[in-house]
């Protein structure tokens, strides 16, 4: 009997730290078990950051995309173009014009931009004209241009002249003549002329006004879409046969063209409208053009009417850029988009002045 009060009371006794270990256990799982759940709740977050990423990504290129019409690495072109702050000076978008009559017409649009290009809007009290470099009253005879030459708008007598020419027909002599007569370096860029320096500066300032003016020959055109990958440029060199004005200006160390000559042959209205787009205009003071309207021009698309319209669109983008027409000159030819139009000419020569400056 005592035997078995004994054993009892043994195992009451044993109880105790039976309790007291099991509870040193289960305290030993238990956190084990938390820090498991944390880890399954760090790798649910890091997988779900992961898997917003890509779609914020394509979110940022549908938002920044130029449009349905251009390639992945085109669009990534446009935007490094559009980062770079020193070309959003007086930047705007294009903006298409409403029809001429409500509606789309062929003789509509033609009324119109022709009414618009053969008005002068400034009047200038004293002109340049081809070959001169003394201003004198605008003469009574038709001149293929001219160049406002009232002296808030000239460069000053000791200040830095810079005249751009875009030429491959030769037709530019005259202008080459007025510019360097005002002692202006002179750049003239061509394409097809064996005798250009190939893309590199050819001559200073300095030697332009020692010698009495000579003329720095590049073997070079005007591009109207922006680069694919920007590189940094060397001043001096201009690098590829095509660049656009802001990159040529930047290589050659120009941050103002005061005279600027263009016969581009029909890629004008592509190269008006980058130059409106990347608020180029702001820094060129003086414009004498060649417009072609035989035919719609360069990468230019659509109907007879939209095209039409969309020539008057960039010219509206000239004038909001602060472009004023000085003088119009008939050219060459009497049809329009391959179209006979009465009192109209198949190209104009257009001479704008920048009144913003």
């Amino acid at each position: 009997m005592r035997a078995g009060v004994r054993g009892r009371g043994g195992l009451l006794l044993l109880i105790p730290p039976f309790l007291l270990a099991l509870q040193f256990l289960v305290g030993i799982r238990l956190p084990r078990a938390h820090r498991a759940g944390g880890e399954e709740e760090r790798r649910a977050i890091a997988f779900s950051v992961i898997s917003i990423e890509p779609e914020s990504s394509s979110r940022h290129r549908e938002a920044t995309s130029p449009g349905p019409y251009l390639d992945e690495e085109e669009a990534r072109g446009y935007e490094d173009e559009n980062e770079m702050p020193t070309r959003q000076v007086g930047s705007r978008a294009l903006e298409v014009q409403s029809w001429a009559a409500g509606a789309p017409s062929f003789t509509a649009e033609i009324n119109r931009i022709v009414t618009y290009i053969t008005r002068p809007q400034v009047n200038c009290s004293r002109v340049l004209s081809p070959g001169q470099s003394q201003a004198s009253q605008a003469p009574a005879a038709s001149l293929s241009w001219l160049l406002c030459a009232e002296d808030w708008l000239l460069p000053a007598a000791l200040s830095p002249c810079v005249a751009y020419s875009f030429s491959m027909g030769g037709g530019d002599v005259d202008f080459l003549k007025t510019v360097l007569g005002l002692g202006c370096e002179v750049h003239r860029f061509d394409p097809s002329n064996s005798n250009a320096s190939g893309g590199h500066l050819g001559n200073s300032l300095a030697s332009n006004r020692g010698d009495g003016g000579v003329v720095s020959q590049h073997k070079m055109w005007l591009e109207w879409r922006a680069p694919r990958k920007r590189k940094h440029k060397k001043r001096g060199t201009l690098g590829s046969v095509s660049q656009t004005l802001a990159d040529i200006m930047e290589a050659l160390g120009h941050h103002t063209v005061h005279f600027l000559y263009a016969d581009l042959l029909s890629a004008e209205w592509r190269v008006f409208q980058n130059w409106i787009e990347l608020g180029t205009l702001s820094s060129v003071h003086h414009l004498v053009a060649m417009v072609h309207l035989h035919w719609a021009g360069f990468e230019v698309g659509g109907t007879d009417e939209e095209v039409v319209r969309y020539w008057f669109s960039v010219l509206q983008g000239l004038r909001a850029s602060g472009f004023q027409l000085v003088h119009s000159s008939p050219a060459e030819g009497h049809s329009i988009l391959k179209q006979t139009v009465a009192n109209a000419q198949s190209s104009y020569i257009l001479s704008w002045v920048n009144m913003t400056h």
